[in-house]
């Protein structure tokens, strides 16, 4: 059973024992603690360092001269290694940078994969009289939001 299918048994034991529902994850956690049914682990410890790094890195900004605000800090996954990467994104070399958008395009697509198959089975199967429309296109917004930019200026 993988990590990720314990983490769903136990969230499946929290609602079965009459935890609140709908919650949010941080209240699953602190009765998975409270209970046992959780115990941070050395290498949790230093996921969970690692996910803050990570995040801190993700949320680092700067203007561009163009005045954009653009992340400074870009993540990538070589091959043959099982850990990201991250590089300065003014400094890094154009081959982390291009893996990098690369790989966060792929991401994307995955999520929109995703969107699409949670809402069409959410339209076959709860028949909303309406059925949810999900526009993948993204064009007019990329436009919308550049003018919205523009006239803000």
């Amino acid at each position: 059973m993988s990590y990720s299918d314990q983490i769903q048994k136990m969230v499946q034991i929290y609602r079965s024992s009459g935890g609140k529902w709908p919650t949010s994850s941080r209240e699953i956690a602190t009765w998975a603690i409270s209970t046992g049914h959780w115990v941070p682990q050395p290498s949790a410890i230093v996921a969970q360092c690692a996910d803050h790094i990570s995040t801190a890195l993700w949320d680092e900004y700067y203007t561009d001269p163009q005045g954009r605000r653009v992340r400074v800090n870009h993540s990538a996954h070589y091959e043959g290694e099982q850990i990201a990467f991250w590089d300065d994104g003014r400094t890094a070399a154009t081959k982390h940078m291009q893996l990098s958008f690369q790989q966060r395009r792929r991401g994307i697509l995955g999520d929109c994969r995703q969107l699409k198959n949670d809402a069409d089975s959410y339209n076959d199967n709860r028949k909303p009289e309406v059925p949810v429309q999900i526009v993948f296109d993204f064009t007019l917004d990329l436009e919308e939001s550049d003018l919205l930019k523009k006239q803000a200026a």
